[in-house]
């Protein structure tokens, strides 16, 4: 082949190549399609289009910009039913999601050692007082020794100064008086005696009375069963936790809030928190403080008093709402803005005339939400499908 023909040849592979090109680029413009809508472009509303059936307006509002705050729901108060003496457990009436009244019984250990133990001090405590009364009757009977030992003294004294009696009568009288006042000390030493030994029976007998109780153990207050952590057979012993016990009525938020806002939230504070496995926002009371931060997220731990809510459980994640600042924000009603895929648009009236406009939105306010972008306020927007007839 000739240099001149492999030109030509060159040439129409050039020309037919840059053909499809432009056939192509027509093609994904949309210039073969009827009524496609080209990158970019949005088509307005005709010239006479009907009215819509609501409006609203695209208000400015302030709103408050918050910082969120993660926390866990906890129960204000959390109690472990711990064994105060050893024994093996009989009985353990409760399980865990139990509600529980203040006093109903939890655990029950075998008590019969320690009954025993409790009768045999009642009989030590009986024996106590029957030596105080032994111990009084010698008493009485020393001080009446004593009077009569008095009285013959005195006798003999009188005796003796008329001459009627001798000093060896005189010395006799006197050495049994003398003896007589000792036993009375002696009779009263022994009564107080008595009396220590009935205080320490009495004291023996509390104890094993106390170990008794121990061995039967209650709901200190009203709450829910979290945890039971014992069974009939087990061998129980002072310091083993047995059943945990969490009050359902007082429930808080423990949320972690970064060292620069602390100072936002001194107790007594009222925030809001979402809830949301329950779907409500409420608002709670921060309780407490924890006066150290973690070294690691470098958070202060804050307690906020939680309201009554239905559903919500321990365990639950919350967010808790501290305010930062206030800054104003274009709001629209949410049945305004409709989505197509991943856009977002609303129809707004310009010039007498209704148009889809692209919008971003932002944070859901409620009923409202607000618009990034797309609107500037007051701009009079359909809803409900604007120009529907």
């Amino acid at each position: 082949m000739t240099e001149k023909p492999k030109k030509v040849v060159r040439w129409v592979v050039l020309l037919g190549g840059g053909l499809c090109l432009l056939v192509l680029i027509l093609y994904t413009g949309g210039y073969f399609v009827p009524n496609r809508i080209g990158p970019g472009k949005v088509t307005g509303a005709p010239e006479k289009a009907p009215s819509p059936r609501r409006t609203a307006t695209a208000a400015i509002e302030t709103v408050t910009e918050f910082y969120e705050a993660v926390g866990t729901v906890r129960p204000r108060t959390e109690a472990t039913i711990e064994a105060q003496v050893t024994g093996r457990i009989v009985e353990v009436p409760v399980r865990p999601g139990d509600t529980v009244a203040k006093g109903q019984l939890l655990v029950v250990l075998d008590s019969r050692e320690f009954q025993v133990r409790l009768d045999q001090t009642g009989q030590g405590l009986i024996s106590a007082r029957a030596r105080k009364e032994q111990a009084r009757q010698a008493v009485l009977a020393a001080e009446a020794a004593y009077a009569q030992a008095d009285a013959a003294y005195n006798r003999t004294k009188i005796y003796f100064d008329s001459q009627a009696a001798t000093s060896q009568d005189l010395e006799q009288a006197e050495s049994a008086y003398l003896q007589a006042k000792a036993r009375v000390r002696q009779a009263e030493d022994g009564l107080r005696d008595a009396e220590a030994g009935i205080k320490q029976a009495e004291g023996v007998e509390e104890e094993a009375r106390i170990a008794v109780g121990y061995t039967k153990m209650t709901a200190s207050e009203n709450g829910q069963v979290v945890k039971r952590l014992a069974e009939p057979g087990d061998l129980a012993w002072p310091g083993k936790p047995l059943v945990v016990l969490q009050t359902r009525e007082a429930l808080r938020l423990e949320a972690l809030v970064r060292e620069g806002l602390v100072q936002r939230v001194p107790p007594g504070t009222r925030l809001q928190v979402v809830l949301t496995a329950v779907n409500t926002r409420c608002e709670g009371v921060v309780e407490e403080v924890v006066p150290a931060a973690d070294p690691l997220t470098r958070t202060f731990v804050v307690k906020v008093r939680l309201p009554d809510v239905e559903g919500l459980f321990p365990g639950m994640f919350g967010r808790l709402l501290v305010p930062l600042e206030e800054q104003k924000v274009v709001v629209v009603p949410k049945e305004a803005v409709k989505h197509v895929g991943q856009l977002e648009t609303v129809t707004v009236k310009t010039n007498g005339r209704w148009e889809d406009r692209f919008v971003k939105t932002g944070r859901n306010l409620g009923t409202t939400v607000e618009v990034l972008s797309g609107l500037e306020g007051n701009e009079t927007l359909a809803i409900n499908g604007g120009g529907d007839a």
